[in-house]
């Protein structure tokens, strides 16, 4: 198989309309969601294989410090408690594990774990949501059933989009 980093995926996600590309393989609906290891706020190693048995959402965004991205964080905050204790939600980034941290803390933000792909980029790169030219992830999210296969996912068009949230937990509730 050829390097992750070398395949692009160009024309589906721009900033405020500019385009940029996507490194790594586009994942789809259907496919067994490839494992990922990220840092959470203690800087621990987390995989996507910790939460075999429950629905897992990820929430990605390029970085926390960025309006639409906090807003995408507090959304899916508020979302987890109406939720059933089968679902998780990871929201990740490439922000360091401390800014996320951080960010949380002053928020109160206690109902989601917040991920941090700087180390090794295996999410963007596994999942396609690595954009080329800012070395920051794409927006979006991903629905992985509690046997780990995807059943959702959406990259928006536009970087300053927020994700079509009622479409995702409309899929996370048929899926309990």
């Amino acid at each position: 198989m050829r390097d992750l980093a070398s395949i692009e995926t160009k024309n589906i996600f721009a900033s405020k309309g500019n385009p940029l590309t996507l490194l790594g393989k586009q994942i789809e609906v259907g496919d067994t969601a490839p494992e990922i290891v990220a840092s959470d706020n203690s800087l621990k190693d987390v995989k996507l294989s910790d939460f075999l048995g429950k629905v897992v959402v990820l929430s990605v965004f390029p970085s926390i410090d960025t309006p639409v991205c906090a807003t995408q964080t507090r959304t899916f905050n508020k979302k987890a408690t109406e939720l059933s204790s089968d679902v998780v939600i990871l929201t990740i980034s490439k922000d360091l594990p401390f800014a996320l941290g951080r960010f949380c803390a002053a928020e109160g933000i206690n109902n989601i774990h917040t991920l941090s792909d700087y180390k090794f980029s295996k999410f963007g790169l596994e999942y396609g949501f690595l954009i080329k030219e800012i070395q920051l992830l794409a927006r979006g999210v991903v629905v992985v059933d509690k046997k780990g296969v995807v059943q959702y996912k959406e990259i928006t068009k536009d970087i300053i989009e927020e994700p079509d949230y009622d479409k995702a937990i409309g899929v996370i509730k048929r899926l309990l």
